[in-house]
């Protein structure tokens, strides 16, 4: 637990301070596996299909070199290495938030509507 959130930290802050983007990119989550050796690190990007498929793909380009810089901040006997993954669930929970909201919306309407009364029977 204490691995996953160091490296949640430290990656986030380096792909935001030395990546730029066309779209907003977090850092959701990591997940290492139990030896260490390999680290699944779930992106959020906010953004057009395209460029979600571009900056994965980047990232896993370059993750020798975030590899590396990770490495040089965190002092762990071995870095494992980092596979960058698309995670939707950031999207999924805007859509469901504006869903709830037009449904708040169109039932508020529907209270301050002129005929209100005749709806007691």
């Amino acid at each position: 637990m204490r691995v996953r959130e160091l490296l949640k930290r430290e990656i986030g802050s380096l792909l935001s301070n030395d990546y730029s983007f066309n779209a907003l990119v977090t850092v959701n989550d990591v997940d290492v596996t139990p030896d260490l050796k390999n680290a699944h690190i779930f992106i959020g990007i906010i953004g057009n299909e395209s460029e979600k498929i571009k900056i994965v793909n980047r990232l896993n380009k370059e993750r020798g070199s975030i590899q590396h810089k990770v490495s040089k901040r965190v002092v762990m006997k071995f870095t494992p290495k980092m596979h960058f993954k698309s995670d939707l669930s950031i999207e999924r929970g805007v859509r469901t938030l504006s869903v709830i909201e037009s449904l708040d919306h169109d039932r508020s309407k529907k209270d301050e509507g002129p005929d209100n009364s005749s709806n007691h029977e």
